[in-house]
C-alpha cells in the first residue's frame, strides 16, 4: 500500500523542502510506492490527509511540528491508516513523548522498521488531538506569540509573548467537571494532557502515559505572578508538581467553562474558546515508534 508524506514546508524555519530531498534519497531503493505533498496554507494538512485515506494509503507521515500532526490526524480520523512522524517543527513535543528522534533519517528508519503501538487520542469540541489541550495563561501566551511573530522571529517571539502576557494576565474563575464531578477553581491554567510535554519541551504532565486510557489534568491554581515566574522554569523538569498550587487529577471526560473568555489551545494552536468538552478514546490511532 502507498505511503503519503504530508510536509509543512515552513515548519522549523523552512526545513521541509530539505527533508523532502532526504525522503527521496531514503525511498529510492525501497519497493514502497510513495507520494509527497506540501501543505499550502493553514488547515491544508487535514485536506491532504483525507485525500490519502480515500486513496487507501496504509501509512500517512506528518513531516512538521505538533500543529502539522494535529491537522493530519483530523484528516485521517481514527483507525484508518497508520501515522508516521518526522519531526521538523519548533517544539516537536509529541515526538519527544513517543521517543522519536529529531534526525529525519532516523525517524524514517523507524517508520520503515514497522514497529507500531496503538495510542490514545483526545477529542476537544469534536476535534481530535494527540498531545495537550489547555486553557488559561498558556493559551493566551500562544495567542500573543502569534501576533508578535509578525515582527519578531524565532524563540525570542515566545519569550516576549510570555513577558507581555504576564503583565496583563489575571487568574480565571472556571467550572471544571471531571468524570461527572464538578469543582470550581481560580486558575492560572488547566492542561489536559495525553502526552507529557508541550510548549516546546515543558514537562507539564510528568507521569502521563499515552496508552493508559486517561488524561492527566494539571491545574495551576491561583498564584502570584512573582511565584509563577519562579515556578515557570521548573515545568521543564516536571518539578512544578511539588508546588502546593499545582494539582493533578486523572480523568476521561473533562468539561471546562468560565465566566470570562477562555481561549482553547490544542497542540500549540488556538482552535476556539470554552466551554469545551474533552474526551479520550483509548487506542484511537496506530503510530510508528522506536522498538
Amino acid at each position: 500500500m502507498d505511503w503519503m508524506f504530508i510536509i509543512n514546508p515552513v515548519a522549523g524555519k523552512g526545513k521541509g523542502r530539505i527533508i523532502a530531498q532526504q525522503i527521496h534519497q531514503f525511498m529510492k531503493d525501497k519497493v514502497i510506492p510513495y507520494d509527497i505533498r506540501f501543505t499550502r496554507y493553514k488547515g491544508d494538512g487535514e485536506i491532504l490527509a483525507k485525500e490519502a485515506v480515500i486513496r487507501g494509503c496504509s501509512t500517512i507521515i506528518a513531516v512538521g511540528g505538533d500543529g502539522t500532526i494535529y491537522e493530519v490526524i483530523n484528516g485521517m480520523g481514527l483507525k484508518t491508516a497508520a501515522l508516521g512522524i518526522v519531526p521538523s517543527g519548533t517544539g516537536n513535543d509529541l515526538a519527544k513523548t513517543l521517543g522519536i528522534p529529531k534526525s529525519p533519517m532516523k525517524a524514517l528508519k523507524i517508520i520503515y522498521g514497522g514497529h507500531k503501538v496503538i495510542i490514545d487520542c483526545g477529542q476537544a469540541n469534536g476535534r481530535y488531538f494527540l498531545n495537550v489541550a489547555s486553557v488559561g495563561l498558556d493559551a493566551e501566551i500562544v495567542k500573543e506569540t502569534e501576533n508578535i511573530k509578525k515582527y519578531i522571529k524565532g524563540p525570542s517571539a515566545y519569550a516576549v509573548g510570555v513577558l507581555k502576557t504576564l503583565l496583563h494576565f489575571r487568574n480565571k474563575e472556571i467550572l471544571l467537571e471531571i468524570d461527572g464531578i464538578q469543582i470550581k477553581r481560580q486558575i492560572m491554567l488547566v492542561a489536559v494532557a495525553n502526552g507529557r510535554y508541550y510548549g516546546g519541551g515543558m514537562k507539564i504532565a510528568p507521569q502521563a502515559e499515552i496508552e493508559d486510557g486517561y488524561f492527566d489534568i494539571c491545574i495551576i491554581n491561583r498564584i502570584s505572578k512573582g511565584k509563577l515566574l519562579r515556578l515557570f522554569p521548573t515545568i521543564f523538569s516536571g518539578e512544578h508538581m511539588k508546588i502546593k498550587e499545582v494539582e493533578l487529577i486523572r480523568g476521561k471526560i473533562i468539561k471546562i467553562s468560565g465566566i470570562e473568555r477562555l481561549m482553547l489551545n490544542v497542540d500549540g494552536d488556538i482552535v476556539g474558546e470554552a466551554p469545551v468538552s474533552i474526551e479520550i478514546y483509548r487506542g484511537g490511532i496506530e503510530v510508528f515508534v522506536p522498538q
